[in-house]
């Protein structure tokens, strides 16, 4: 647990989908990742232990409604952290703009919402930048050809 460069965090197993799409991708890339089911929320202790063992280089955080745990993973740790808005109810509005109105000195990147393709697609390209095998993973991804 937490030993993987990318970490795929969701508040709830109810999210489960989202988390198989982003998976699919770092799959495809070939990355090593792991996978919490951690709510800010309901279990925040659990959460603050997770990320204070966790070896990731980036944060991938799907949460939909508040959307609290972008922000909250962001608050703990000074790796990156990608947001993905999931739509539970206003479009996905709401948890949008609770990942992209984050204070100043607290920044969570955030993708399109029901997006955690890009979610995965940007960590992997965080780890790109200290490794070109990996860049050129993502090249041929984006071409259709991985």
């Amino acid at each position: 647990m937490g030993e993987a460069p990318i970490c795929l965090i969701a508040g709830s197993k109810s999210d489960a989908e989202y988390v198989k799409r982003a998976e699919d991708v770092l799959n495809k890339l070939g990355l090593k990742y792991d996978v919490a089911f951690l709510s800010a929320h309901r279990n925040y202790e659990d959460l603050d232990i997770y990320l204070s063992n966790s070896k990731a280089e980036v944060y991938v955080a799907i949460a939909g409604l508040a959307a609290h745990l972008p922000g909250y993973i962001a608050s703990r740790t000074l790796k990156p952290v990608i947001g993905v808005p999931i739509n539970k109810a206003l479009g996905g509005l709401d948890s949008l703009l609770s990942i992209v109105q984050m204070p100043r000195g607290v920044p969570v990147a955030c993708v399109g919402i029901d997006n955690p393709e890009n979610g995965a697609l940007l960590a992997a390209e965080i780890l790109a930048l200290k490794d070109p095998s990996l860049a050129e993973k993502i090249a041929l991804y984006r071409r259709g050809k991985l």
